[in-house]
């Protein structure tokens, strides 16, 4: 609607302007072919003049459309054409107003001024013409002066207005633009946190409870009895569970942003992964660390998660760390473990790393995976950080901080 109305707006300005040079050039014509001694011949000169001045204006302005921006030949043109006229016949003088009103319209000053110096110019040859004092002639200067300056202030004020008005829409399209974007966000953030409660009070709690009957069931069981040894393979299968759906459930909710930045948030899980399972696990950041939008910043934890989470199950690894460089215009994120690795080439990538893979994309990221088997896997992820970081970054952070695994 705000685009439909500056074009109809501007379609209305444009045959205004039309109309005005239109109507100078029409009321400078009596004045022009007036004149007792007025032969033929001088009015066609003069009315073919006028018709050339006229359509020179059509052709650049109405059929080229140069209405807002005018072109340096129509301009030049245009006044050797008034110039020459007004040598002829000095009533032609007012047509420079029409001439210069595609550029006059832009500047209110410019217009007010070239209207009176051209309405003193008007009133002076008036005034000489014949040596005497024409009251009616010099009056009608004047007032035409006025009304001219009058009409170009009026119009210059109208189109400012417009502009005005224009932008002011165009900042509101945006503002409810960023509004609904921040309405989603915030309706997705909900519908994650509402799906971590479902799973946390419903597959959590169930894989913790099944997990306390079986340990209670081995209890009644002989040691090396058949039973015991099943009831223990399923004892362990419900706390794996019971750890993918923790893991689930922060995954949907990185609890940790919520309070800190990425870089604190990698040294809990580093922390967690540490003292749950006895694994020496750490972080390492170099560079000064840069606050990402949080979105982003809920993806990279996402990843490092998910990293982990392989490392944890599927490695068997003594030594895991994760290095966060900064490093002025990207953020390099490589997670390192010593574990049994795996030949990439000829396995079918998981859904963890194709999830992985998919989440850096999202970010115009790199993501790459290197591993062998008995020589541990390194997962490399790049991501471009922002030209201009917020104001509210962490403060820097030089060298290198461990966590040691807990005891």
């Amino acid at each position: 609607m705000a685009l439909r109305q500056a074009w109809e707006w501007e379609r209305w300005k444009a045959m205004g302007q039309h109309a005005f040079f239109a109507t100078v050039l029409a009321l400078s014509m009596p004045g022009a072919l007036a004149g007792a001694g007025m032969t033929t011949g001088a009015a066609l000169s003069r009315i073919g003049l006028a018709v050339g001045l006229a359509l020179w204006y059509a052709y650049w302005i109405a059929l080229r459309g140069g209405a807002d921006r005018p072109p340096l030949p129509y301009l030049v043109g245009a006044l050797a054409g008034w110039a020459f006229m007004a040598v002829v016949d000095p009533a032609f003088l007012p047509v420079a107003v029409a001439v210069l009103s595609p550029y006059w319209l832009r500047r209110a000053w410019w217009s007010a001024g070239g209207v009176l110096v051209l309405g003193a110019g008007w009133s002076w040859q008036s005034l000489t013409t014949d040596g005497s004092v024409d009251v009616r002639a010099l009056t009608g200067c004047v007032l035409a002066t006025a009304v001219a300056v009058t009409i170009t202030c009026y119009v210059v004020t109208l189109d400012h207005e417009s502009h005005k008005r224009q932008r002011l829409l165009d900042e509101l399209t945006a503002t409810q633009a960023e509004r609904a974007a921040a309405e989603r966000q915030a309706g997705t953030l909900a519908e994650r946190q509402r799906l971590a409660r479902e799973v946390h009070d419903t597959l959590t709690q169930g894989f913790a409870s099944i997990a306390m009957l079986l340990d209670a069931a081995r209890d009644d069981l002989p040691p090396d009895s058949p039973a015991a040894r099943r009831v223990e393979q399923a004892m362990r299968t419900a706390r794996d569970n019971l750890a993918e759906s923790r893991r689930l459930v922060h995954a949907l909710r990185p609890a940790p942003l919520d309070r800190t930045h990425l870089a604190d948030a990698v040294r809990e899980l580093t922390a967690r992964l540490a003292e749950e399972t006895g694994t020496e696990a750490y972080t390492v950041v170099t560079g000064r660390p840069v606050a990402l939008p949080p979105s982003t910043e809920g993806e990279l934890l996402r990843v490092v998660q998910e990293a982990l989470t392989n490392a944890r199950r599927h490695a068997r690894a003594i030594s895991v760390s994760v290095t966060l460089s900064y490093l002025g215009d990207v953020l390099a994120i490589d997670i390192q473990d010593d574990g049994t690795g795996f030949a990439p080439a000829a396995r079918h990538p998981g859904v963890g790393l194709t999830t992985m893979r998919e989440r850096i994309a999202a970010l115009h990221g790199t993501f790459t995976v290197e591993s062998a088997p008995g020589e541990g896997t390194t997962v490399a992820v790049t991501v471009p950080l922002p030209a201009e970081p917020p104001s509210s970054e962490p403060s820097a952070v030089s060298g290198a901080e461990r966590m040691a695994p807990a005891s």
